[in-house]
C-alpha cells in the first residue's frame, strides 16, 4: 500500500528543490515552526487540507500537483509486490498471512503509542 503522507511530502520536497526554496520559507508561509514542517515532510505528521492548500499557494501550484501519485512509486504491500513472483498457492497464502501479521504489528504499535499518550497527565 502506498503511504500517502510520504508521497505528498515527497512531491512537496521535489517542488521546493525545483524552486530553490527552503523548509524554513515554507514554515514562515504557514506561520508555523521548522520542526512541524520537518515532521510533515518526513511523513511523521499528516498534512491537513487547509495546510495543503496553503502549501500549494506558497509554491504556486495546484493542489493536484501535491497529491499526484508518481509512476515510479513502489507499492509496499507484500502480497502485491511478490504475488507475480510466486508459483504455488501455498506461497501466496504464506504471503497473505505475513501481510496480515505485519498490519497487526503496526496496528498494535500505534495502539500502544496512543495509549501511552492518553495515560499522560493533562494540564487543565
Amino acid at each position: 500500500m502506498i503511504d500517502m503522507n510520504r508521497m505528498i511530502a515527497g512531491n512537496i520536497l521535489t517542488i521546493l528543490r525545483q524552486q530553490n526554496k527552503k523548509q524554513i520559507d515554507l514554515a514562515e508561509a504557514l506561520q508555523t515552526n521548522k520542526q512541524t514542517i520537518s515532521k510533515m515532510l518526513n511523513g511523521a505528521r499528516m498534512i491537513n487540507a487547509v495546510e495543503l492548500k496553503q502549501i500549494a499557494e506558497f509554491l504556486g501550484v495546484r493542489m493536484e500537483e501535491l497529491v499526484k501519485v508518481q509512476r515510479n512509486e513502489m507499492d509496499t504491500d507484500l502480497v502485491h509486490a511478490f504475488m507475480g513472483k510466486v508459483d504455488s498457492e501455498q506461497a501466496r497464502n504464506a504471503l497473505e498471512i505475513a501481510d496480515k501479521l505485519s498490519d497487526m504489528i503496526l496496528f498494535h504499535r500505534k495502539v500502544r503509542e496512543n495509549g501511552s499518550a492518553m495515560m499522560e497527565v493533562w494540564d487543565c
